[in-house]
């Protein structure tokens, strides 16, 4: 199928922001922006879940329960991300690089489903990995599910109101095209936040 010229920007722009993300957590190398290459340490555990503020919000083993002010860990496993039902607290937690990634893995994983897949999967489903290893892994599988349901898409379906029917968003009242360019905004801006996190564990005081 020829892609609409409208995705194409769009998926170039996420297929960089996906690319750069991995890249900073696995490495071994990253373009520093002015095309020189750097050297990258894979995230660790440690790092993972290191929490630089207090009260974070974080993933979780799910025996410890949540964290401070959240009222369940989402997911299933034995582990979980913290949460509450809305309204949530505010000011709002400082959330971890393991909360983050979750939360990006998690919403394409089922966001991919809910537009090219079984329409079935669930955040009560959604599986958080505990380390390092399996959270990179699981945010390459998520983004490669999202791109190929990106592929699927024609010109009615980007005009098309709830062609994605993923239920924790506003894909039920916007066109697609509208919710491709929401998630290219939430890869980059939470692949930035994530950035800045591994800066700062780097530079932080032994």
């Amino acid at each position: 199928m020829t892609l609409p010229l409208r995705l194409i920007p769009l998926l170039e722009q996420y297929d960089f922001a996906c690319e750069r993300l991995l890249s900073r957590l696995a490495g071994p190398l990253m373009d520093s922006g002015n095309g020189v290459d750097i050297g990258v340490v894979p995230l660790g555990d440690d790092e993972y879940l290191w929490e630089p503020a207090p009260g974070c919000w974080s993933v979780r083993r799910r025996d410890d329960g949540p964290g401070e002010r959240a009222t369940a860990l989402a997911g299933a496993g034995a582990w979980g991300r913290d949460s509450a039902d809305s309204p949530h607290p505010f000011p709002p937690p400082f959330t971890t690089l393991a909360w983050r990634l979750s939360h990006l893995s998690e919403m394409l994983t089922l966001r991919a489903d809910h537009t090219r897949g079984s329409r079935s999967l669930t955040r009560e489903g959604y599986r958080t990995p505990g380390d390092a290893a399996g959270a990179v892994a699981a945010f390459e599988s998520a983004s490669a599910a999202w791109r190929e349901a990106l592929l699927s898409a024609d010109e009615a379906a980007l005009d098309t109101i709830g062609y994605s029917t993923y239920p924790n968003g506003s894909d039920a009242e916007d066109v697609f095209v509208d919710i491709v360019w929401w998630v290219n905004q939430e890869v980059l801006h939470h692949g930035a936040e994530i950035a800045l996190l591994r800066d700062l564990y780097r530079a932080r005081a032994s």
